[in-house]
């Protein structure tokens, strides 16, 4: 997963909203093979935004994501709220 323009070959993208404006995440077309599970780990959970777009484009190529693991969240930006459905992780919560 990669911010857009920074991968060399085919992708998939997604657009998605930050606490001051959007941007757009893009995965190869191949990353993930059909059904193939996925873990999605991030630095910080803020806004929910980066993680939902990465789990959509995950899913969108055909992958299951099994879980969404962060190491800080953000809980006055609620971002959790945008990962419902999902288990999601998180080490500390500010």
């Amino acid at each position: 997963m990669r911010k857009k323009d920074k991968l060399p070959w085919h992708t998939e993208a997604a657009e998605y909203e930050l606490e001051y404006g959007t941007n757009t995440l893009e995965i190869h077309k191949d990353a993930v093979r059909p059904g193939e599970r996925v873990l999605i780990v991030d630095d910080v959970l803020a806004t929910g935004g980066t993680a939902r777009a990465t789990a959509d484009l995950v899913e969108r190529i055909g992958g299951k994501v099994v879980g969404i693991a962060c190491l800080i969240e953000l809980d006055f930006l609620h971002g959790r709220k945008k990962l419902d459905g999902y288990d999601l992780f998180t080490l500390l919560t500010y």
